[in-house]
């Protein structure tokens, strides 16, 4: 949204919004009443400019959402553009990031002005919720893609990244996980839920709730962390071989909706190990910090339940126990520790 690619573009009819009257009309900022002292120059020039303050590091994260893989065709336009900013404003979180701004390069097959409106009310939504600023990107014709980029800061050498857990932390989860994967299978008819049930656990798929309060609270506090988008197992994997450690986990310890939780054990398992989608924070912090994440928990108002701990790294990256104090069968474990896989 200020990079000029003419040689791609075709000339709109005269009743079809062009390129730049889209960008004006809904992707310039609004509600403007706190706008974020750490972006100098948004839209409008060929670059932004961050003034990233003293002492922080800017962390940044893209993420692509394309129709048919990561949304489903006809999805809400109002969620899903809250959703396009919420997944990469849980990367922040997972890192203790503050949001600063953020890109949208989005392609559409064609202009639907009603989808729009309704796309950028939910994006603007998000925004300001968080205080993040649109500050640049792209727009062209093709199949419905929408990418992201964002940018926030974090004080120099505290993020929580992925290669500082340590053996002997205890490992936290947000929150419940589990529903996102629930509602998804019974859309795919896995299973059967009720309306009122769907109802429910669907907004944990369609609306998630990045945790930016509470990755930023971490900080002091954490060794690393990680957000939950693929699958609490896999995404937790990714902390084990990056800190070159392994893990027990207390599998049935999971925290879950009621609703998941009056299901079978074995749907529990599923959607809570292995489901994605549900962008709340896996972490890990020593022993001795429980009482400060315990009062952190009260003061956010947000559950946060401890399900296993790091252990010296073995063949075995990760130890599966049952709410009976016994190991999973390999088999089993296999099973669990798959995730998501954006080529598959």
């Amino acid at each position: 949204m200020g990079q000029e690619q003419s040689q791609t573009r075709t000339s709109p009819s005269s009743s079809t919004p062009g390129e730049f009257d889209l960008i004006e009309r809904f992707f310039k900022r609004r509600s403007v009443d706190h706008p974020n002292s750490g972006i100098a120059l948004g839209i409008g020039d060929d670059c932004a400019l961050i003034n990233p303050s003293n002492h922080q590091q800017i962390a940044i994260s893209t993420d692509m959402l394309v129709e048919g893989r990561h949304f489903l065709a006809g999805a809400d336009p109002y969620l899903l553009g809250r959703k396009c900013l919420a997944v990469n404003l849980s990367d922040l979180a997972a890192m203790g990031a503050s949001p600063l701004g953020f890109t949208l390069a989005i392609a559409m097959p064609e202009v639907k002005v009603d989808w729009l409106e309704s796309f950028s009310n939910g994006l603007w939504d998000m925004a300001n919720e968080h205080d993040c600023q649109l500050i640049g990107g792209d727009t062209t014709a093709g199949p419905l893609t929408i990418s992201i980029t964002i940018f926030g800061q974090v004080p120099k050498d505290q993020s929580l990244s992925r290669n500082k857990a340590q053996v002997g932390d205890d490992i936290w989860v947000s929150h419940e996980v589990g529903d996102a994967r629930l509602s998804l299978g019974a859309l795919r008819q896995e299973w059967s839920l009720s309306t009122e049930e769907f109802t429910e656990v669907s907004q944990r798929m369609h609306n998630p709730t990045p945790r930016t309060e509470l990755g930023q609270s971490l900080l002091g506090i954490a060794h690393a962390a990680i957000d939950i988008s693929d699958g609490l197992l896999g995404d937790l994997s990714h902390i084990l071989r990056q800190s070159s450690v392994s893990a027990d986990i207390l599998i049935d310890q999971a925290p879950g909706s009621k609703i998941l939780n009056g299901k079978s054990i074995e749907l529990q398992r599923l959607c809570k190990l292995t489901g994605g989608d549900d962008y709340e924070l896996c972490f890990t912090a020593a022993k001795e910090k429980s009482a400060q994440i315990k009062e952190l928990a009260s003061r956010l108002g947000l559950a946060l339940t401890k399900i296993g701990s790091i252990t010296e790294r073995t063949e075995k990256l990760v130890r599966l126990i049952d709410g009976h104090d016994q190991e999973l069968s390999s088999s089993l474990s296999e099973q669990y520790l798959k995730s998501f896989d954006h080529f598959k």
